[in-house]
């Protein structure tokens, strides 16, 4: 393919994609802050709030899968708030292995804490910013996630 080029579309996502890279390290570190006084990081405050968005409670592969994390990475965390009182395992009656994580009153405490400092953070981040411009980006992602996700390779649609 030495005489392919990029069409204009794949010219400006290649130019956003590292910004996107850059973004989500920013969003870490500033959640890294935010929560830091509740003795929480980005990475447990997203496993706390993946488990408060289910509707009922999962085990630890399904969580990983809905956030698009290694299972082996969200294990050694949720050990980690378990050791911390925030989530327990139950019995899982579909998978004896599997255990079920359930959040804890502490750790609903700690979360809706998170949330409760988030609220004047995010409001901050988003003024200025139009509905639209919001509603595009959020469509953008949610194409692009969905095309990596169903692992839908450039080449399959050409």
């Amino acid at each position: 393919m030495p005489n392919a080029k990029r069409t204009p579309a794949g010219e400006a996502l290649s130019t956003l994609i590292p910004d996107l890279f850059r973004l989500n390290s920013l969003l870490f570190t500033s959640g890294d802050r935010l929560v830091a006084g509740l003795g929480l990081t980005s990475a447990r405050w997203q496993i706390l709030g993946a488990i408060v968005a289910t509707e009922r409670p999962q085990p630890v592969a399904w969580l990983a899968r809905d956030l698009g994390a290694a299972r082996q990475n969200v294990q050694r965390i949720v050990n980690d708030l378990e050791r911390d009182g925030l989530v327990a395992f139950e019995t899982n009656p579909h998978h004896r292995r599997a255990q079920l994580v359930v959040l804890t009153a502490k750790g609903r405490q700690s979360f809706d804490a998170a949330m409760r400092l988030q609220l004047p953070w995010v409001n901050g981040l988003a003024d200025g910013l139009s509905m639209k411009d919001l509603e595009t980006v959020s469509r953008v992602v949610t194409v692009l996630r969905g095309r990596l996700e169903g692992g839908e390779e450039p080449d399959e649609r050409t």
